[in-house]
């Protein structure tokens, strides 16, 4: 989704959500969360992450500072696209944000020092339905574009992605 940005002498002005426009494209209006993530080294990597319903969240991602590898992964059952994955570039000179439906599970890999990205929720956190796969889970085959510099110890402890076993 792109915002237009306003630019003259002073640098450039954008508005990153507009409730009429969401509306108007049937898309979600209401953020219970506001989030940031600060990545200190290229090559970082988090998620794939997602919470399992009802507390699904719909998400508006965008990068602010840097650059990063963006997947989103459909893990709705029901989908024409479960299963299925697909990856964005983002920068903080694009102007796009991401609108991720509550039923994927999202991650990224930082491109650049000091990748910072931005979150619109629809839910708050809700820890009892945090779910998540592995970033190499051998049945996506995600080529993630740098080699992975540094992942949590969560995320590297979720299990890998299996179809057939899919509680979203």
């Amino acid at each position: 989704m792109p915002f237009v940005r306003a630019r003259d002498a002073r640098g450039w002005f954008a508005r990153t959500f507009d409730e009429a426009a969401f509306e108007q494209l049937g898309l979600e209006t209401r953020w219970a969360l506001h989030a940031d993530a600060w990545n200190e080294r290229a090559g970082t990597v988090r998620g794939l992450h997602f919470q399992r319903r009802p507390h699904a969240e719909t998400k508006l991602i965008a990068c602010t500072r840097g650059a990063v590898y963006d997947v989103l992964l459909d893990v709705r059952p029901d989908s024409p696209t479960f299963a299925q994955w697909e990856a964005f570039a983002l920068h903080e000179d694009d102007a796009t944000a991401l609108y991720a439906p509550g039923g994927l599970a999202h991650g990224y890999q930082s491109l650049t020092d000091g990748a910072t990205m931005h979150y619109l929720l629809s839910e708050p956190h809700a820890e009892e339905a945090a779910a998540g796969y592995r970033f190499d889970s051998p049945a996506l085959g995600i080529a993630w574009p740098l080699p992975v510099a540094i992942i949590a110890e969560r995320d590297r402890a979720l299990p890998p992605f299996d179809a057939s076993r899919v509680d979203a």
